[in-house]
């Protein structure tokens, strides 16, 4: 076989268009149901549990740093929004790479959205279960002991909440999309009417000394902090997923993709406003529920708290739904091209979702949720999700040199300069993250070479 050949094959554009078009999935899915699947991937446990991690950091910064975050979003989502107009699979990213840079890359990326994906889910459902602990306290004075709610090195032995919430996602994903998009409709008006009587609350107690110093950490505080928060955004692409799902993809998902993101900026930083001028920046450090702390010491009354932790873990679990989502079709896709096991991509005939997928995604996802810290989680998927944003604005670059007559239904802005800038910004929040992560990093890119070279080479459908 010849290496550089088999590991540089690419799929072309049209053959991929012709896969949306005759694919297995069903099309249920309109402009309102995409724009809350990505503000429903996106808007929860960065804005309720890690921003307690991130003000330490960064201190009355923070908000900045959700701007600087925000701001790498963007660029790599103006890319993903002219991708997903042209390419409408559920591949998203690893789609966009195995027509651009190649099947090792496009291997890689999908492993990387596989780390993306698995590993946020399990972050956000470790987060969940910090949020029902806190309800539990201040509603009823008790909460589940700390040997069945924490992972182990946090104090804990197994967190039964994280697995609870997983296995009730599963369950909605195996009814069907259109059933899973409902309930999500639901879950985001929620969390979003949360945020704003939290911003309505906390703004009453804003004092100007609580942002003085502004930088008490520096520019590498500032920095790290928008590192951090980038887990935050992550999850705008996961209408990217459902481009064989959406009615009229080449129109709504740029659209979709666009609008939440613009959404959920302006939700962030409001939030972080509130939060940081109404309490002092070094509080915040070893809180959980940070929002719910907030209102408990500004109110002092702890029905407010109460009704913000329920606000969170109905906003918590539209993220666990949505993005386990989003990582059965990720595998999908790949299961279809060849490079992992066939049975990941059929479909069950009756709801039109991959059940065997479904299953094998959450029992993952749940392991990992069981027995991980949330810290380590947020910081890896990061990691993952940058890398994969950096690639998708290369493969921007390389379709518009490749087939700059294709039609798009959205074109990036001051292009080659906007796709440079976002390739410039997720490497720069990439070498922001600690070393501990890029340890990890590397080992799961190890371990994603090894099953490529090892089953996914030999099987794809370019073999």
């Amino acid at each position: 076989m010849n290496l550089r050949a088999a590991t540089g094959r690419r799929k072309p554009v049209a053959d991929l268009v012709a896969e949306s078009e005759h694919g297995t999935l069903k099309r249920s899915l309109g402009l309102g149901q995409l724009t809350m699947l990505s503000i429903g991937a996106t808007l929860g446990s960065g804005i309720f549990v890690v921003l307690g991690e991130a003000v330490p950091v960064a201190g009355p910064a923070v908000v900045l740093s959700f701007v600087l975050a925000g701001i790498t979003a963007l660029f790599s989502a103006l890319s993903y929004a002219e991708l997903a107009g042209m390419i409408p699979l559920s591949g998203s990213s690893y789609s966009y790479a195995y027509a651009t840079l190649g099947e090792l890359v496009a291997w890689v990326c999908g492993w990387c959205l596989v780390l993306e994906y698995g590993v946020s889910v399990a972050s956000v459902a470790v987060g969940w279960g910090q949020y029902l602990n806190e309800l539990l306290r201040l509603a009823f004075g008790f909460a589940i002991p700390d040997a069945l709610s924490r992972p182990p090195g946090t104090g804990g032995v197994v967190n039964v909440p994280a697995i609870a919430v997983v296995v009730l996602a599963m369950v909605l994903l195996l009814s069907g999309a259109k059933e899973s998009a409902r309930a999500n409709v639901v879950m985001v008006v929620v969390k979003i009417g949360t945020l704003v009587l939290f911003c309505a609350i906390a703004f009453t107690a804003v004092q100007a000394r609580n942002f003085s110093p502004f930088l008490p950490l520096g520019l590498a505080g500032l920095s790290a902090g928008g590192a951090k928060l980038f887990f935050s955004y992550i999850g705008f692409d996961a209408a990217s997923t459902a481009g064989e799902e959406a009615k009229n993809p080449q129109r709504d998902l740029p659209r979709a993709i666009l609008l939440s993101l613009g959404i959920v900026t302006v939700l962030y930083c409001l939030v972080a406003v509130a939060a940081v001028g109404a309490l002092p920046w070094r509080e915040f450090d070893g809180q959980e529920a940070a929002l719910s702390h907030v209102l408990t010491v500004v109110s002092g009354n702890p029905f407010w708290a109460g009704l913000l932790a329920l606000g969170a873990l109905v906003a918590i679990s539209s993220v666990v739904l949505t993005v386990l989502y989003g990582q059965t079709r990720i595998l999908f896709a790949m299961s279809r091209d060849g490079l992992v096991p066939p049975s990941l991509s059929k479909v069950d005939p009756k709801t039109g979702s991959p059940r065997t997928n479904t299953l094998v995604v959450s029992g993952f996802v749940a392991v990992l949720a069981a027995f991980i810290p949330l810290g380590k989680l947020a910081d890896a998927t990061s990691i993952g999700t940058l890398f994969a944003f950096l690639l998708v604005n290369i493969a921007v670059l390389l379709l518009r040199r490749r087939q700059p007559d294709r039609p798009r239904t959205f074109r990036v802005p001051f292009s080659p300069v906007t796709p440079i800038l976002g390739m410039l910004c997720c490497g720069y929040l990439m070498f922001s993250l600690d070393g501990a992560t890029w340890v990890v990093f590397g080992g799961w890119l190890a371990l994603g070479l090894v099953l490529y070279f090892g089953y996914g080479i030999r099987r794809s459908r370019l073999a």
